[in-house]
């Protein structure tokens, strides 16, 4: 695996275990830490969380690296790393069960946010929450338990524009590594 490239895919409000044996994973997409993740705080709307992204070569598994203080204060409250999809990732999607996460963190629970071409506001998504344990786990979201939030349609997955992973809603510190992110499908591995 190059240093500079992760194979990474996609996943909501409870992780649910899975057995890998019952699902295959497609890589979704290639996306360079560099180029294809963009750090967004609150400061977009004036608030005072702060945050860092970096490519962190930690073992066993190089990975995404999202650190950071989010606070509430002056009507703030997130951290997010967002990847916007190409034409291809977003054909990939419709065929798709849900998301693969494989994550460690800081034993907090963070979200995963969907956005889709049918979304004009900002705030607007589909959205799931994973615990992320200080150990290395894999996280399995269907697309049925993301959650509507400020948006009255359905989930369209041939719709998808955008992912990210959120740290959102309380005072806390983020720390969050992300080594791969993936469409899971059904079928024999």
């Amino acid at each position: 695996m190059k240093k500079n490239l992760f194979i990474l895919t996609l996943l909501a409000i409870f992780t649910l275990p899975m057995k890998t044996s019952s699902f295959e994973t497609k890589p979704a997409f290639s996306a360079s830490l560099i180029n294809d993740w963009k750090l967004i705080s609150d400061q977009v709307m004036g608030g005072r969380s702060t945050g860092r992204l970096m490519l962190k070569e930690s073992k066993p598994h190089p990975c995404l690296h999202m650190q950071g203080i989010v606070t509430t204060e002056n009507n703030g409250g997130f951290l997010q790393i967002a990847h916007s999809l190409s034409e291809s990732e977003r054909l990939n999607a419709t065929e798709a069960q849900g998301i693969h996460l494989h994550v460690r963190g800081n034993n907090e629970r963070y979200n995963l946010h969907l956005r889709t071409s049918d979304m004009w506001l900002p705030w607007q998504s589909f959205r799931s929450s994973f615990m992320a344990r200080q150990e290395w786990q894999h996280i399995y979201i269907p697309f049925d338990r993301f959650e509507a939030y400020k948006i009255t349609r359905k989930l369209n997955t041939g719709k998808l524009k955008r992912m990210g992973i959120v740290a959102i809603g309380r005072d806390f510190e983020a720390d969050i590594c992300i080594a791969a992110v993936d469409f899971y499908y059904p079928g024999s591995s």
